[in-house]
């Protein structure tokens, strides 16, 4: 019998849109929706990038940076903010925290501090027009050296209190190590900012060892390798550092081998706090709420284990003490719900 086929009817169709949910490991260019990307790019009067087809990290990284050039022009950021928003309200999203790479769009706006400006301006708009809370992840590419970090730290941290809720650290972690960012995740921290790094996904258990301690990690983002060291896995789970799991992200960029080899439900069953997230929608396929659909039919997880995870996405945040509240008791009752419907079954 498969993991799929152990479960009855309600459980298999119960609606997941419905029970409330964060959004902590949402890249802001990767969440634009495929055929605005073909828009955006006509309007440009240029090719899309193609967003299939790559093979491994290298080549995704590459075909990230590909769809900046869709986002050359006034307009667009708007467009894709408010679609972005629109789309998380649609998937049963309470609190979106998104990473944003100011960097970008530092040249056309004249600063990093203009750029994230604008940025938060924007989400603003479309947080008060489609009720999503929000905050934002400005994110350092590991790759730009450490100047480049302490600029976006610093920055970041000159809007915490103002929508910057968190410093976040990506790209490729061979060769980049969470130990060479000490310094900009200190100056995150001493603004009051949550320390949100990259880690344990390219790299071993070492890479979340770092980001413990070295980086001082309120939440890893990804952190799925950490299942190769017990002790490791102890220490998250005694701590309650949750990690911002992307399953079907793990499996394309050749985290895991496939889907029901994934570690979340060890990690879960080993008391780790874990959230569901897409990471990258337009080059990996599914919106969040689809990978929590995944976890329920490939993973075979509980409507107990999901609620858990929906509720570690919102409690763990910076997000404010009434959207916490309101989450919390929409968690509550979508399960009772999901509880009476097995019991009328």
């Amino acid at each position: 019998m498969t993991l799929t086929e152990t479960f009855t009817t309600t459980a298999a169709t119960r609606d997941l849109r419905a029970l409330p949910k964060g959004h902590l490991h949402l890249h802001m260019e990767a969440a634009m929706r495929p055929a605005t990307l073909v828009a955006l790019s006509e309007k440009l009067g240029i090719e899309p990038v193609p967003t299939s087809g790559f093979s491994g990290f290298t080549a995704f990284s590459s075909t990230y940076r590909g769809l900046l050039a869709a986002m050359d022009h006034d307009d667009h950021l708007g467009i894709l903010m408010d679609q972005i928003f629109e789309d998380q309200a649609a998937e049963g999203v309470a609190y979106l925290e998104l990473s944003v790479s100011p960097r970008f769009y530092a040249t056309r706006y004249g600063s990093l501090d203009a750029a994230l400006a604008e940025m938060l301006d924007l989400a603003r708009s479309a947080s008060a027009a489609h009720g999503i809370a929000f905050g934002f992840m400005p994110t350092i590419d590991r790759t730009a050296g450490l100047d480049n970090a302490i600029e976006v730290a610093r920055t970041a941290a000159r809007f915490a209190g103002e929508g910057v809720v968190s410093l976040g650290l990506a790209a490729d972690e061979r060769g980049f190590p969470c130990a060479d960012f000490g310094e900009p995740f200190a100056i995150a921290r001493a603004a009051g900012l949550q320390a949100t790094p990259h880690a344990g996904e390219l790299v071993g258990p070492e890479s979340v060892r770092e980001a413990l301690d070295v980086l001082g990690a309120d939440r890893i983002l990804h952190g799925v390798r950490s299942v190769e060291d017990p002790a490791l896995v102890a220490e998250l789970a005694e701590r309650g550092i949750p990690l911002d799991v992307c399953p079907t992200s793990n499996v394309l960029l050749d985290v895991v081998a496939e889907i029901g080899e994934h570690p979340l439900t060890r990690l879960l069953d080993a008391g780790v706090r874990c959230s569901i997230n897409a990471d990258d929608p337009i080059l990996f396929g599914p919106d969040i709420l689809a990978e929590y659909e995944l976890c329920r039919t490939s993973l075979g997880m509980s409507d107990e284990q999901l609620a858990a995870c929906a509720w570690t996405s919102i409690e763990t945040t910076l997000a404010a003490e009434d959207v916490k509240a309101t989450a919390r008791a929409d968690i509550d009752a979508w399960l009772a719900a999901a509880r009476a419907e097995d019991t009328a079954a």
